[in-house]
């Protein structure tokens, strides 16, 4: 129907012709997102799997070390040895995946979790934890190196919205494991237990994962694959995503180790602290959503980043200066600002191509230096606690480094992308 209003001949308005107008504009925004929904569901399904294994664990601090002899650096292992594969994992997996396909190596990464989580229930010391906090962290590695280029792929300008759904799904896993630690562990009579259960949920994402039929396909295989990586870690503007993502990961890393003990220090029994991890988590979940389409209203992102680093800032200024004064709103702050952070750093890395496997590409080298560097943010803060007896230099450092990363967000102006990232 042509975009021209005319009016009847009895000269009244035409408001039956704007309201079909309408109703079309909205029945083709449906049918573009319908589509997508198959995908969305099953991003979901994996993105839940990708953070239990680090999240519970704080909630659990005080009953581990109850039971085996640990100390806060080593406890701090338990988060920092997962981001660092997590992060060591994103150069690999892009490799492994020109030989045997992402959608393989995504399926066999879920497998790798669920197995990681389980043999925590048979395993004893503190070399069983370390061990499958790495192996899990591997898993999570290939996942997140390659979903969003599949992302990318099956929804293309949708991009932000399904990623969207996917960051939230991930950062949900967080918040209900943290929730759920103490209380799994109290029905089932076992801190290892409550770890171990989470790789039931990781098995039925691979079972969901080998029936995916023609979700999110790995159209591009094998010897067809170009891969533009070597050319990448030498353009400028891929390192300074990579920083900036490598700050983003480091106050999440540290917020999800160190938040729930902090509180647990200052009185708090280990249920309070723990549900207070998952209501942070849970506004994580929120932010994750509704950031990412605020940003996809425009080309721009920069206007939309500044709102979670704001609160990112003041949170952490808060949680330094004075935590007990109002934890749940320092929590909702930090909710907001970290949700927001983790998503539109994933989102500002992909709109630098519009190739979906160069964008990819780009991604996972973000990811993988970002994970790497922010992986130590925890243990600094394990060492700190241990020498110090206490977590308020990690927490002013991290203000520090919030603001550094609005000052790099101010140059992902989208109007240059084309020009900072060379094919």
């Amino acid at each position: 129907m042509p975009n021209v209003i005319t009016r009847h001949k009895s000269g009244h308005p035409p408001v039956f012709r704007v309201t079909i107008m309408e109703t079309t504009l909205t029945d083709r925004s449906t049918q573009r997102v319908l589509p997508l929904i198959p995908a969305i569901l099953l991003a979901m399904l994996v993105g839940l799997n990708l953070r239990p294994s680090m999240a519970a664990i704080g909630p659990l601090v005080e009953r581990i070390q109850a039971d085996i002899a640990i100390s806060y650096a080593q406890l701090a292992l338990l988060t920092t040895l997962p981001v660092l594969a997590m992060g060591a994992g994103c150069f690999i997996a892009v490799a492994l995946a020109r030989r045997c396909g992402a959608n393989h190596l995504i399926g066999g990464s879920l497998l790798m979790i669920a197995l990681a989580d389980g043999f925590r229930l048979a395993g004893h010391g503190v070399t069983t934890l370390l061990i499958t906090a790495l192996v899990a962290g591997i898993g999570i590695a290939g996942i997140q190196a390659l979903l969003p280029a599949l992302i990318k792929q099956q929804a293309k300008q949708r991009t932000p919205l399904v990623m969207g759904w996917y960051i939230a799904a991930i950062m949900g896993g967080a918040a209900l494991a943290a929730t759920l630690a103490a209380t799994l562990a109290d029905l089932t009579g076992s801190w290892r237990a409550s770890l171990a259960l989470w790789g039931l949920v990781a098995l039925v994402a691979f079972l969901a994962w080998q029936r995916r039929g023609p979700v999110l396909p790995d159209t591009v295989k094998g010897k067809e694959q170009r891969d533009h990586r070597a050319s990448l870690y030498r353009q400028p503007r891929v390192w300074t995503l990579a920083i900036f993502f490598s700050l983003c990961a480091s106050g999440y890393a540290c917020v999800l180790a160190w938040l729930p003990p902090y509180y647990m220090e200052l009185g708090w029994t280990e249920s309070a602290a723990g549900l207070l991890l998952g209501y942070l988590t849970a506004l994580e979940v929120v932010a994750g959503l509704v950031l990412p389409a605020l940003a996809q209203r425009r080309a721009d992102r920069r206007p939309v980043l500044l709102i979670p680093l704001t609160c990112s800032l003041a949170g952490f200024l808060l949680l330094w200066h004075t935590p007990e004064s109002s934890p749940w709103f320092i929590t909702t702050l930090l909710g907001i600002g970290l949700g927001g952070l983790f998503p539109l750093s994933l989102i500002v890395s992909m709109d630098h191509h519009p190739d979906a496997q160069r964008a990819g590409n780009i991604t996972a080298i973000a990811q993988g230096a970002g994970y790497s560097l922010g992986a130590l943010t925890p243990l600094i803060a394990g060492v700190i606690r241990d020498q110090f007896g206490g977590f308020e230099l990690a927490w002013a450092s991290l203000a520090g480094t919030t603001l550094l990363m609005a000052l790099i967000s101010l140059r992902f102006d989208p109007r240059r992308f084309s020009t900072v990232i060379h094919d």
